[in-house]
């Protein structure tokens, strides 16, 4: 007699057991074919992306993660990296050679022996009072961005933002600052200049990672600061090892180790801006960091392959300064052929290259940190997010 248990057993084998081993394997297949699917798009991209990859050898490309050839840890013992560090500061000493007459022998012999130029009481009295006077009082277009506990806001020194500053346009006109800009960066190509203003110590969220010793890049590149107010030792000055711009035998032995270490996609760090701990300056011969805890009208022009940070503070801070960088590829053997240094393009780099990244934010394709800061002042307080609409500059 067929029970109501054995009937349904029965039906079970007969009908649902076949079905669920035909489904089975037809999952297994279609995962199969998935696989190789994903493996063959990604073995095409490979060698689509390969004479890219190769060329970013001779560029300022620094990730070890977005570029198989940077980041091969075969490659990387090998020299690779050490290689490119050389090479480049070889062109960058080459280039600097022919942009000496733009500063004097005393600036020259600073960054060779400390990686930066330091002058103080850079400006004449009264063109610092108006300097600071205007940079304080007149509001303008702001973006910044939060790291941390510190937020970063700046103002591009564009045509439009200078009809407004005249003091700033002086500054920028000046032989003796441009002149150490583009010695230090070794190209003789217009600088990219702001009014920043660094908030820190906000609140008690996430450290700022700028508090950390590191390099920015693995070649000489440079920024420079010149300060409207007096830095205080805890109010976060902006901090350098002295003469480790300089690769010594020591330096670039830990920079193979870095950069091989980088390639371990299991591990942090692989972005190239290398960070070192206090205790190791030592082993690679170099003396504690000095703080820049300096004067107003001191103006800092540092090569950032050398190992610097911001400085701890103990409360609530805002500097106010004007900030300038250039980072252009190290590999270039001139020291000029600068796109934007003509008239129509002079001084719009930064609110060109913001416009695309909010255009590209609106359109789901690119993610920026920068937003929009509103129209303030450089020592106004920083405005949350929700009372800013974003836009254009």
């Amino acid at each position: 007699m067929w029970s109501v248990a054995n009937l349904k057993h029965h039906i079970a084998s007969t009908f649902m057991e076949p079905s669920r081993h035909y489904y089975a394997a037809l999952s297994a297949q279609a995962c199969h074919w998935a696989t190789f699917v994903t493996n063959m798009a990604a073995t095409v991209s490979r060698l689509l992306l390969a004479p890219i990859h190769a060329i970013q050898v001779l560029t300022g490309a620094k990730s070890f993660r977005s570029n198989p050839i940077l980041g091969s840890a075969s490659l990387n013992r090998c020299g690779l990296h050490v290689w490119r560090v050389k090479t480049a500061i070889a062109l960058t000493a080459w280039r600097r050679r022919r942009l000496a007459p733009l500063v004097s022998a005393e600036d020259q012999r600073q960054l060779d022996e400390q990686g930066y130029i330091e002058v103080r009481d850079f400006l004449q009295p009264e063109h610092f009072a108006d300097l600071v006077r205007e940079v304080t009082s007149v509001a303008l277009p702001t973006r910044q961005f939060r790291e941390g506990n510190a937020v970063t806001r700046r103002v591009p020194l564009t045509p439009a933002t200078l009809r407004h500053l005249p003091a700033c346009r002086r500054l920028l006109e000046m032989p003796g600052f441009q002149g150490r800009l583009r010695y230090v960066a070794s190209f003789d190509v217009e600088p990219e200049v702001y009014i920043q203003t660094i908030f820190s110590h906000l609140d008690g969220s996430q450290a700022d990672p700028q508090l950390d010793l590191h390099m920015d890049t693995f070649h000489p590149t440079m920024k420079a600061w010149l300060f409207l107010h007096d830095v205080p030792e805890d109010e976060g000055p902006f901090t350098y090892v002295r003469g480790s711009a300089t690769r010594s035998k020591r330096r670039l032995a830990w920079e193979r180790r870095r950069s091989v270490e980088a390639c371990d996609r299991t591990k942090a760090g692989g972005g190239g801006a290398f960070r070192i701990r206090p205790e190791e300056l030592p082993r690679l011969g170099l003396s504690a960091p000095v703080k820049f805890a300096v004067p107003g009208n001191t103006l800092v022009v540092g090569d950032t392959c050398g190992f610097h940070a911001r400085g701890a503070t103990v409360r609530p801070g805002v500097r106010i300064e004007i900030y300038a960088a250039n980072r252009r590829n190290p590999f270039l053997p001139f020291v000029g052929l600068d796109p934007w240094s003509l008239p129509l393009l002079r001084r719009r780099k930064i609110p060109l290259f913001w416009s695309l990244l909010v255009l590209g934010e609106r359109l789901g394709i690119t993610r920026s940190q920068w937003r929009n800061g509103g129209r303030v002042r450089a020592g106004d307080p920083v405005l949350p997010v929700s009372k800013v609409q974003e836009g254009f500059l």
